[in-house]
């Protein structure tokens, strides 16, 4: 054989090398990315399981309440709590703490153990103690938020009906008359009816009494049955008093009108700025709590909030429910809220306290 042809077979011997290594490798990285994957897949299953928390719950769960049964805080946390432990098949406890403006119910919640079976439903007074109170903890830092239950509903500003004042001029005439005359009933020194109730004699140049209650749906209850003149109280307490005729609503404490009672002019429209006054009930847990229990905590609320039996009860009630409800949300909207009410406890004529760090 030629030297020539011996090169020729030896060029077309490399190729057919090439060819069948090229293959062997395909072979070899299907192989090894097959292998790869199928690991993948078998692992997911343990990567869902890790995010879940281990042998949580298996007793009873304690949501610490800060004001009274049947106010704007229990009765959103009490039909949450009905809803979420029949999909836990275990109790969920309510335990109401209504004294001082919710400082109690917080200060007991923030010092239980972090391990998931004691919450608190916090809501905008724990913003507006920061600023009021010697409050023994920070309302965002000290605890693990899991998400809002609801917002809403606003405050309207009612009296007894069998009182004279048809409008809230005629209301303010009388109280600037005849000074410490009339008295409002709020549910503590540092909650939305308080802070709405100085800020109106602020502006008013008035000196309403303020009577405070365990809450605000006792504060209404009371103002119907003429044991004080008036209240700033919540939509879903005011509305089914003044349908029966027990109480007058003579303003709406938010900027734009209720849908649902379009004839009550707002505080702003009556020539006094600034109310903005609506609640939120939230659900958090003290800080430390894992957060695998954080999380499923999260999923099992807003698989509760987000049905449509919840939101037609709250809808109700003036309330409604979050859409994009995270534990980051909440923290959020409860350090822009401090920040608000800050500025509407000065706008009041109070004299803020620093919040705790």
């Amino acid at each position: 054989m030629s030297r020539s042809s011996r090169k020729s077979m030896h060029k077309i011997d490399w190729r057919c090398y090439a060819r069948k290594a090229a293959g062997s490798m395909e072979q070899y990285m299907t192989r090894s990315l097959r292998v790869v994957l199928l690991a993948a897949l078998m692992a997911a299953p343990l990567w869902g399981a890790a995010a879940q928390p281990q042998n949580y719950p298996t007793r009873a769960i304690i949501i610490v309440v800060p004001f009274a049964p049947g106010g704007l805080t229990d009765v959103p946390v009490r039909v949450l709590a009905a809803m979420m432990q029949e999909r836990l098949g275990h109790s969920i406890v309510i335990e109401s703490k209504p004294v001082g403006s919710g400082v109690v119910g917080g200060t007991y919640a923030v010092r239980a153990a972090p391990d998931g079976y004691t919450l608190f439903a916090n809501s905008v007074a724990d913003a507006q103690n920061l600023h009021y109170l010697p409050v023994p903890y920070n309302a965002v830092d000290d605890f693990a938020m899991i998400g809002m239950i609801v917002e809403g509903p606003p405050l309207v500003l009612i009296i007894d009906a069998k009182l004279p004042y048809k409008s809230l001029a005629e209301l303010i005439a009388d109280a600037r008359a005849n000074p410490k005359k009339l008295s409002f009933g709020t549910s503590g020194p540092a909650t939305s009816p308080a802070i709405a109730l100085s800020q109106l004699n602020s502006l008013g140049h008035t000196e309403i009494v303020g009577v405070p209650y365990r809450g605000s749906g006792e504060a209404a209850r009371n103002v119907a049955a003429g044991g004080i003149d008036g209240a700033f109280a919540f939509y879903a307490q005011a509305k089914p008093l003044a349908d029966d005729g027990k109480v007058r609503a003579l303003a709406v404490a938010t900027p734009e009108r209720i849908a649902t009672w379009a004839d009550v002019p707002t505080m702003q429209e009556l020539g006094f700025p600034n109310f903005d006054y609506r609640g939120f009930v939230g659900l958090a847990a003290p800080a430390k709590t894992p957060a695998p229990i954080v999380v499923f905590l999260n999923k099992e609320l807003n698989a509760v909030v987000q049905s449509q039996p919840f939101r037609e009860r709250m809808e109700a009630l003036g309330m409604t429910v979050p859409a994009d409800n995270t534990p980051e949300k909440l923290a959020d909207y409860m350090r822009n809220e401090t920040v608000r009410q800050g500025a509407l406890a000065k706008l009041s004529g109070h004299q803020p306290l620093a919040p705790q760090r």
